[in-house]
């Protein structure tokens, strides 16, 4: 779980990058956001920007233009419960999410199938938790 402004949120979540300070975020609530915290890259992200970036694990590539979400500093993209990049993210091994901009971060997936099954779970449902009487 993870604290959001309306509460706690069912959140599947890795850490990556060399110093463990990017994070890959699947969150849920009428439909899955995939949040992208590229971490202390030293980079200045300008408000209102996006960037295609590619995913690729298992000898597969899914790329999605992801845009710039100002409040939080990472990038987010909608995705529909079939979405072929959640079925990346469901593999074995390690993902690697690219960008000629950005860099590369490769992220772990141990576990990440029944993580985001969970999560997908929730779609759907009332909102994030304490908004319910």
């Amino acid at each position: 779980m993870e604290e959001d402004e309306g509460g706690s949120v069912l959140t599947a979540s890795v850490c990556g990058g060399p110093k463990g300070d990017a994070h890959l975020m699947l969150i849920c609530f009428d439909t899955a956001v995939l949040s992208y915290d590229l971490g202390a890259t030293g980079q200045q992200l300008e408000p209102g920007i996006s960037g295609s970036f590619a995913f690729k694990a298992d000898g597969k590539t899914v790329t999605k233009t992801l845009q710039l979400e100002a409040m939080y500093n990472y990038f987010v993209v909608n995705l529909a419960k079939a979405d072929p990049l959640l079925d990346l993210l469901r593999g074995k091994g390690d993902v690697s999410v690219s960008s000629a901009k950005y860099g590369e971060i490769s992220f772990p997936l141990k576990g990440s199938s029944a993580a985001i099954g969970k999560v997908l779970a929730q779609c759907g449902k009332a909102g994030p938790a304490g908004d319910a009487d």
